[in-house]
């Protein structure tokens, strides 16, 4: 018996050492501290860095990944994701044509374009019938390949709002099981959808404090609740350990929900000075989709999108970019969300081109997508390459700080210490580690 239990020690030990990764970084990007460093060695055990440095013992048997050549960074994060759809070739076929379990046969898919992307990690913030949380759940079970995900399952929205189906028939109906329409008015509706949300795995509390451009209900961004219901909203998301992000695109929506305490302004596009000090008094992020306004003005006639919508975005995209260059001088707090799924998931990393050209300089925009990401999303393991974080990495050929568009042709990603993309996979010394 002592030799069988010596035995199966040894055989542990064995199990140990193989999952036991070094990454030769030719450059890394510090992200917490904005440097960038030379000739660094990762060492990973499991699903997590354990060191860090340029002269660190390479563990016996180790496996090493060899990206002396490359630009290592932390995987990357989108905080405003909607990864369980993306548009279709005909707009009314997609409304009325679709369920939700076609969009969740085709959801999968759209995952692991993401996390190929770069991106380990996202915030989906809007899914029918709760897929996100479906999805979420499948990926963390090792499933199906994808990034993490924090889900905000329904948008919680007013009746005729942006979160409701607009300019139709009274006499059209769609069947949806009790409360998953996410539609809810008044302070206690409000209240019990966030319940209702949470109750089915919502990690964070999305609403619609505004009109929006891609339904056809009347305004760009005029209120659609009020402050009485957003501050119901955002207290009872609070009570269950939940932080809030609203839609908001209207300048008096947008102060209407930073003043109520949302962590997040998604979209932001007529903010105003007033409403960037509150911005700033707040602490609140601004999570601003700067790329998708030349996608949707590109393709979106093609598609069948009434020309009502396409009047709308005409309205928002040149002044969204506008005043996001304005509350990036002023110094409001910036996270990267690029409302995926109103444009082909995959393409995420195309937004870091706008944010350069609109004030970012080439680390705060990855910074935006790293570090800050994660602080709004609450990720504590994600967005910087240390010690006890998630062995989240990706690499590129060229350095983004010099070329930000490299950020739209990653070769190499990691998540949790798993090797999903590896065009670099000739100057390994071992094989990438198998996926599960």
């Amino acid at each position: 018996m002592k030799q069988l239990l010596c035995v199966f020690g040894l055989l542990l030990a064995i199990a140990a050492q193989a999952q036991t990764t070094v990454i030769k970084a030719g450059k890394l990007i510090d992200t917490e501290t904005g440097t960038v460093l030379e000739n660094q060695l990762i060492v990973i055990e499991a699903d997590t860095i354990k060191a860090v440095g340029a002269n660190i013992a390479v563990p016996k048997n180790a496996e090493i990944i060899d990206l002396s050549k490359a630009t290592v960074l932390p995987g990357l994060i989108d905080c405003h994701t909607h990864v369980t759809s993306q548009p279709g070739s005909d707009y009314y076929a997609e409304i009325f044509r679709k369920t939700a379990v076609d969009f969740a046969i085709l959801a999968p898919i759209y995952a692991k374009r993401t996390l190929e992307a770069g991106f380990t990690s996202i915030r989906d913030v809007g899914s029918a019938a709760f897929l996100d949380v479906a999805l979420r759940n499948a990926i963390n079970h090792g499933d199906i390949p994808g990034p993490r995900m924090v889900c905000a399952g329904l948008f919680i929205g007013s009746t005729g709002s942006h979160g409701d189906l607009n300019g139709y028939s009274p006499y059209l109906q769609f069947n949806y099981p009790e409360g998953m329409s996410g539609i809810a008015n008044g302070v206690d509706e409000v209240r019990k959808q966030v319940r209702y949300n949470v109750k089915y795995g919502a990690d964070v509390i999305k609403f619609g404090a505004s009109a929006g451009v891609l339904t056809e209900e009347e305004s760009v961004g005029a209120p659609q609740y009020s402050q009485e219901e957003m501050n119901a909203l955002v207290a009872e998301a609070n009570m269950w350990d939940r932080k809030t992000c609203a839609h908001a695109h209207g300048t008096e929506a947008i102060k209407m929900a930073v003043k109520a305490g949302v962590a997040s302004i998604e979209h932001g596009s007529f903010i105003d000075d007033e409403g960037i000090e509150l911005m700033k008094q707040h602490g609140t992020y601004l999570v601003a989709d700067i790329y998708n306004d030349d996608y949707i003005m590109s393709e979106y006639k093609k598609l069948g999108f009434p020309q009502k919508i396409l009047d709308k975005e005409k309205l928002v995209g040149q002044t969204q970019r506008n005043n996001f260059a304005k509350a990036v001088k002023a110094g409001v707090k910036i996270a990267y969300g690029t409302d995926a799924g109103v444009y082909p998931h995959g393409w995420n990393g195309k937004q870091f081109f706008y944010m350069v050209k609109y004030g970012l300089s080439p680390m705060q925009a990855i910074q935006s997508a790293t570090i800050n990401a994660a602080d709004l999303i609450g990720l504590k393991k994600a967005g910087s390459i240390k010690a006890g974080k998630y062995a989240d990495i990706i690499a590129v050929t060229e350095n983004p700080l010099t070329n930000i568009t490299s950020l739209e042709k990653v070769g190499f990603v990691m998540k949790g210490g798993e090797v999903y993309k590896n065009d670099y996979r000739n100057n390994s010394e071992t094989k990438p580690a198998a996926r599960r």
